[in-house]
């Protein structure tokens, strides 16, 4: 059974999907009357499955009963997606942060199953391993050379 996050996480998307621009204007106290949950849930939903690094921009407005905008970032040229993700990547990037981007790519469908699989083993712990000191800065980049290579 699917958990309530997974649900309102869902809901928000469809939504999304179906507004116009994709662009959604939504009541947090609203949206969490009609699924029987604490505002606090809907807070918890937008600030960890709707981040920037999973291509989706927030805006809220307090008042008026917590009014808040999620827009869905299409990015319409290949360069600036690439300059986005490398200013997201930075000079060092834990693993978690790294595997959000790339499915971010996956769900974008800029990259494909295959490669979001590669793009992950090349990057984890364990081939790292052999690296001790700045196992991040390592990371970071072979993930933007990987990147680069698919986007440009």
């Amino acid at each position: 059974m699917a958990k309530l996050s997974d649900i309102i996480e869902e809901f928000i998307k469809v939504m999304i999907s179906e507004a116009k621009e994709n662009e959604l204007e939504i009541q947090r106290n609203e949206l969490a009357n009609q699924f029987s949950c604490a505002p606090s849930q809907i807070n918890y939903v937008l600030t960890t499955r709707f981040t920037t690094e999973k291509g989706y921009f927030i805006e809220s407005k307090r008042g008026g009963g917590g009014c808040i905008r999620i827009r869905k970032i299409e990015y319409l040229e290949k360069h600036s997606l690439a300059d986005i993700i490398l200013e997201k990547i930075g000079s060092s990037v834990t693993y978690n942060y790294a595997s959000q981007i790339i499915d971010t790519l996956y769900d974008s469908e800029i990259i494909t199953e295959r490669e979001t699989k590669i793009f992950k083993m090349a990057i984890n712990d364990r081939s790292l391993s052999l690296v001790c000191d700045n196992r991040n800065k390592l990371r970071a980049d072979i993930l933007k050379a990987m990147i680069l290579a698919i986007i440009i």
